[in-house]
């Protein structure tokens, strides 16, 4: 496995294996990895001859200057994990290599980018779309791997590939959980002891709101899951929404959509660690 940090570098060793007639597949990151992302440079290893792993915290796509500054970096530990499942590249560059100038570009996808997490973290979605689009004109992948933990990011990914008329495949892969069912996330390391033990109320309270949503209302499914965790000394939620599972619009009734995901955002810990999850109701 090969460790980039320039990019002409990464660009040139591209350059040969496309010549070879190689296929390429990317999975972005921002580093801290986990069994989620393993799960994402497998399958990306079984369907392409190269797998580049670009591990790079965009400052970007942090609205919170304290949440950048302790989002976890391990690179040293990360490169272990992905010579062990098979990674070829990784893309570690500096954030001068990255944005050499500012970088100006304004992404907006609405609906899709302006509601949820949209609407709570300003300037979110644009600072996604400013580094996955560099990455994308970088390593010219025909493939890119997102975990579905992420699931809004995906959505807004995808407008951004077919308004730019990209030629790269989004590959969707599921949520990889604990035991438990706490969603595998890189800020779960930054859950004190105690604070781990009460995160993996908000899966419970999702996955019991799907037969609970049988016999009920959107609106007293919605109400009932966000009870059932702030009633929990320590959650705290931020907002729940359940969705058409393509506008990402509110659904009033669950006949409104084939498709309904609900998707929530939630305090954990004094900190507080922020901690997203979904679950489908209707696919």
């Amino acid at each position: 496995m090969k460790v980039f940090s320039k990019i002409v570098e990464l660009q040139n060793q591209l350059f040969d294996d496309r010549k070879q007639g190689k296929t390429i597949g990317l999975v972005p990151t921002m580093g801290a990895l986990h069994e989620g992302h393993a799960s994402l440079v497998k399958l990306s290893v079984g369907q392409n001859d190269v797998t580049v792993v670009s591990v790079f915290v965009n400052p970007t796509q942090f609205n919170d200057k304290n949440d950048l500054k302790n989002y976890p970096r391990d690179l040293d530990a990360d490169c272990k994990l992905l010579e062990s499942v098979g990674a070829d590249y990784v893309f570690a560059p500096t954030v001068e290599e990255m944005y050499p100038v500012p970088d100006t570009r304004h992404f907006e996808y609405p609906p899709v980018s302006t509601v949820m997490e949209g609407a709570h973290r300003p300037g979110h979605f644009n600072g996604v779309c400013q580094v996955v689009s560099r990455l994308f004109y970088i390593v010219r992948p025909l493939k890119a791997y997102f975990g579905e933990k992420d699931w809004q990011q995906i959505a807004v990914v995808k407008c951004m590939v077919k308004a730019l008329g990209l030629n790269v495949e989004i590959v969707e892969c599921p949520i990889v959980r604990d035991k438990d069912g706490l969603a595998k996330s890189s800020r779960n390391t930054l859950l004190a002891p105690d604070e781990r033990e009460i995160a993996p109320n908000i899966y419970k309270a999702l996955k019991n709101s799907v037969k609970y949503a049988e016999k009920h209302t959107v609106k007293e499914t919605h109400d009932k899951v966000v009870s059932d965790i702030d009633a929990v000394e320590g959650l705290k939620v931020e907002y729940f929404a359940i969705v058409d599972g393509n506008t990402l619009q509110d659904v009033e009734n669950w006949e409104d959509s084939p498709y309904v995901v609900g998707c929530i955002t939630v305090y954990c810990g004094k900190t507080p660690i922020r901690l997203i999850d979904h679950i489908k109701y209707k696919e």
